[in-house]
């Protein structure tokens, strides 16, 4: 694996769309953890066994899959909102969250919130919001592509009205109409940056310079769509370039996703520096990520340089 002099996290990524090649070249650019949130395939799923598998996964193959390149794989469990209209299939999901909630990677409940501000969107994001608080796990917030100053006002307020700790709250999918409000009210700000849409690198860097790196967050949410995994590198090399300090570079693309999502006890830094050597000759349920290939042997995340 190419040594890389920067370690990134991150924390908004959904790699069970993703490929092996994508996981190499995040490796090789420096990421070292990942949290994969549970969301929606492209298209609802209409039994809660598929939802079960899918959750499954999230726990089991995708950890083992990233483990072979030498990355730190975390989740969130959650109902997204936009399947949580179907308020037959909710209720069972809901019936099913508490049996995964507990794993070991499973660093918060996520990502939940709104898509079209639905009454059955609210009832089963302050289902999920309670289920958070009985766990202790931190919250990672959905908010919605459209209305979205609305909703995500909308969203503050009601993680204010569960009595969650703004500091155990992340709020995604950030732009330049919101992120002034969710500072103020003290949440954790996060920002999915895309190649076309949503929140650019360049603009990214525009916010940093703005509001300094307190409680920012950059992440990729690359999925089935036009995104790309490696957006946290690419957007910090473009603050290095344009004369960001690395201390706060560092902070919005490591430090502050590892301080958010360590509250839950979870994930630590020491899980990929101190973390045994890859060894790709390992198999999960009798699969290897290598189709015949050469393994590779050894390797660790601490062998990149430290930020």
């Amino acid at each position: 694996m190419t040594e890389n002099k920067k370690r990134f996290i991150d924390p908004h990524i959904h790699v069970t769309s993703r490929t092996t090649d994508d996981y190499q070249a995040m490796r090789e650019a420096g990421i070292v953890a990942i949290i994969e949130p549970a969301f929606w395939l492209g298209q609802p799923r209409t039994q809660v066994g598929a939802f079960q598998d899918y959750f499954s996964s999230l726990v089991g193959w995708e950890r083992f899959r990233a483990s072979q390149f030498g990355i730190r794989h975390y989740c969130a469990m959650g109902l997204n909102s936009k399947e949580a209209n179907n308020e037959a299939l909710a209720e069972q999901v809901m019936e099913l969250l508490p049996l995964y909630v507990g794993k070991e990677n499973v660093v918060a409940i996520g990502e939940i919130g709104y898509d079209d501000q639905t009454a059955a969107e609210d009832k089963y994001f302050r289902a999920q919001l309670e289920l958070a608080k009985t766990v202790q796990l931190p919250v990672m917030i959905h908010t919605p592509h459209r209305d979205k100053k609305k909703g995500t006002s909308r969203s503050m307020d009601v993680c204010e009205e569960h009595g969650i700790d703004p500091n155990l709250v992340v709020i995604d999918h950030n732009n330049e109409e919101t992120v002034q409000e969710v500072l103020d009210r003290g949440f954790w700000a996060a920002f999915t940056i895309y190649p076309h849409t949503k929140m650019g690198s360049e603009r990214m860097v525009e916010i940093v310079r703005s509001y300094g790196p307190e409680r920012l967050i950059v992440d990729s949410s690359a999925d089935w769509g036009v995104s790309d995994p490696l957006s946290v590198p690419k957007t910090a090399a473009l603050m290095e370039k344009q004369s960001i300090p690395d201390k706060h570079i560092q902070l919005v693309t490591y430090q502050n996703a590892l301080t958010a999502y360590g509250q839950s006890g979870k994930m630590k830094e020491a899980d990929w520096l101190e973390a045994d050597p890859v060894d790709q000759r390992q198999l999960f349920e009798g699969n290897s990520v290598l189709r015949s290939q050469s393994p590779k042997v050894g390797y660790k995340s601490s062998d990149i340089v430290e930020n």
